[in-house]
């Protein structure tokens, strides 16, 4: 079965960075685009970056622009966000999901991020 696993979150403080980690088994990794969501607290999660398969294209959120970077690493099948100048808006359980065709269809567990101020 398909499983992505998310790792890296933790408590940080404003200004800080993390960087997360999705750990994909099950499915063949370098065939899908990946994107990293993440769902705040009395809000709908929203698509915060997005790669393509190969690593090529990628997407953010006009709030992250600048300060996140999202990568892989095709041969690990592992998918990192890296998070600076992190502030209490980013406050948030972030999800790695892979994406077949047009759909995000398999997603992670989440992993929670909390900034501090």
């Amino acid at each position: 079965q398909v499983q992505l696993v998310e790792s890296g979150g933790g408590l940080v403080q404003a200004g800080g960075s993390l960087r997360l980690s999705c750990a994909a088994s099950g499915l063949t990794f370098s065939s899908y685009g990946m994107g990293w969501h993440r769902q705040a607290p009395g809000k709908e999660r929203e698509l915060v970056a997005a790669i393509s398969s190969g690593g090529g294209s990628t997407y953010y959120l006009d709030s992250v622009k600048g300060r996140f970077t999202i990568s892989r690493d095709n041969a690990k099948s592992t998918l990192y966000l890296q998070m600076n100048s992190l502030n209490a808006d980013d406050t948030a359980v972030y999800y790695c999901a892979a994406r077949s065709a047009f759909s995000y269809e398999y997603w992670g567990q989440g992993t929670q991020v909390t900034v501090s101020s």
